[in-house]
Order: structure tokens, then C-alpha cells, then sequence
């Protein structure tokens, strides 16, 4: 790298795991897995979560699926427990998810990310089951990951009871909204001293590059890229967006004016 692109010296630390990449891919909703492995690899992403009640059901030793498909030992499982309404479903998946890094070859993952969502019509995470569940499998010692509504109280116990990272979203999660809780986004990674990701709602590399340029740590993202018309330009895309956001970031925004100023000097105009 050279020195006006540092991020190989900028890693995101999520427990005893360091990573070059800010970008998290999910892997649901694409069209076919060739498109799903492209997309992932197009994007530089290190870390994949994937859904362990859809890997469940797949015949992961017989059929060709995106299990297979993808080079793990270049990428990180991420498993989740997307599809649970329960502290004790949350718990029971994510004790599989840990099955599921072992079987891939990761026997040091304890990764989960921890969602837990009661309500099928605007699939918000239920901020109480999802605080019960985070502090009995932080106690189990899972790296735990909680997937929550951009509440700043309940990101700090999150934090105080020993998640990793916290994940608010950014709209609702598949809606492509973008980021429209900016300023409890702002106030949650302003107080966070663990990785803040944004998970769910954007749309689109603008979106992901402002989420990076506020000071979120990483962005997870999935229908962005998927039901793209081009997933793999889209993921590429994605991969320079969040590149970019960070860099700014670490550069650090010019203060704005009210009033214009020069762009260039006026002394020593000649009359």
C-alpha cells in the first residue's frame, strides 16, 4: 500500500480478530450461487455472515451451495441468527453456528451475530430478548455480535456487558432507505469504545461510503448487492465506497462557513 492509502496499517479489531476489510457481506437474496461467490469475491470482503437456520436445510456434504463455493480459509464466517423470535432460539442457533465454523475448518470461531426479530411486519430487533441473549452467550464465550434499532442506551449495556461490536441499522433491514436515523447513529459511535457496524437499510455505495465517513467501524450489507442489477459491479462498487468513506474519515472533514471563501490568495494581484 502506499502512503496515501494506509488501511493495511487501519485494521477493525472484533475480539482477538483483526481484518483489512470493513466491508461484511451476507449472502441471502442472490440470484444464483455463482453470482453470490462472484459478488463476495468482487468485493474484498473478509468476513460472511450467513443465516444458520437456511444452512440447516441445505445438504451442505451433497449439493453444490454456497457453503462449498466459497475459500474459507480466506474468509471468515459470520453465523446468524436471523429467523429467531426467542432469547432461547437465539441461543440454540447460535450454538449450532459455532457447529457450523467447525465444520468449515474454523475451530477458533465463536463468532454470532445475534439478532432476534418477534414482529414479521416491520422486523425491528427486540431490544430486551436481544440484551437477555447477548449476556448468557458473552458468559459462554461467543463474540457476540447483537444486530439492534439505533438506540444508544441499550448500544452501551451492549457494550458494558461484553458484545464485541454493536450493529444498528441504518432503516429497516432489505428497505434500501439509507441512513435515516443519522443523529442516534452519530451519538452511538461518538460513545461506543468497541467497533460500531451499521447493519441494514442501505441502498447504495453513497450511502455505505457516508455510513464510514461518520465513523462507523464497518458496514454490513446484503440486498444492496443482491438485488442490484449488476451484483458483482455492485459489490466492487461497495468495496471502493467503504474504502473511501474510512479514508475521509481519517482525513478529516474541512470545517464548513456560512460565508465563501477564496480558493485562492488575493494578495499580490496585479491591477
Amino acid at each position: 500500500m502506499n502512503s496515501v492509502d494506509s488501511s493495511q496499517q487501519d485494521l477493525v479489531s472484533i475480539g482477538k480478530k483483526k481484518f483489512n476489510s470493513r466491508l461484511i457481506l451476507g449472502t441471502g437474496k442472490y440470484r444464483n450461487f455463482q453470482e453470490a461467490k462472484n459478488s463476495i469475491n468482487n468485493s474484498g470482503c473478509e468476513i460472511v455472515t450467513v443465516a444458520v437456520r437456511r444452512a440447516q436445510n441445505a445438504k451442505i456434504k451433497r449439493e453444490l451451495n454456497l457453503m462449498d463455493c466459497l475459500n474459507w480459509s480466506k474468509l471468515w464466517l459470520l453465523p446468524n441468527t436471523a429467523g429467531c423470535e426467542t432469547v432461547e432460539e437465539a441461543i440454540r442457533i447460535a450454538i449450532l453456528g459455532r457447529e457450523l465454523s467447525k465444520y468449515l475448518g474454523q475451530e477458533d470461531n465463536t463468532f454470532i451475530k445475534l439478532e432476534i426479530i418477534p414482529d414479521p411486519y416491520y422486523l425491528f430487533p427486540d431490544p430486551i430478548a436481544t440484551l437477555k441473549a447477548a449476556e448468557y452467550l458473552v458468559k459462554k464465550g461467543f463474540v457476540v455480535l447483537p444486530y439492534i434499532s439505533p438506540d444508544p442506551v441499550l448500544a452501551k449495556q451492549l457494550e458494558e456487558i461484553g458484545c464485541a461490536t454493536v450493529m444498528p441499522l441504518g432503516s429497516p433491514i432489505g428497505s434500501g432507505q439509507g441512513l435515516q436515523n443519522l443523529l442516534n447513529l452519530k451519538i452511538i459511535i461518538e460513545n461506543a469504545n468497541i467497533p460500531v457496524i451499521i447493519d441494514a437499510g442501505i441502498g447504495t455505495a453513497s450511502e455505505a461510503s457516508k455510513a464510514m465517513e461518520m465513523g462507523a467501524s464497518a458496514v454490513l450489507l446484503n440486498t444492496a448487492i443482491a438485488r442490484s442489477s449488476s451484483p458483482i459491479k455492485m459489490a466492487f462498487s461497495m468495496k471502493l465506497a467503504v474504502q473511501s468513506g474510512r479514508l475521509a474519515y481519517l482525513a478529516g472533514r474541512m470545517i464548513s462557513s456560512i460565508r465563501p471563501q477564496f480558493s485562492s490568495p488575493n494578495k499580490g494581484i496585479l491591477d
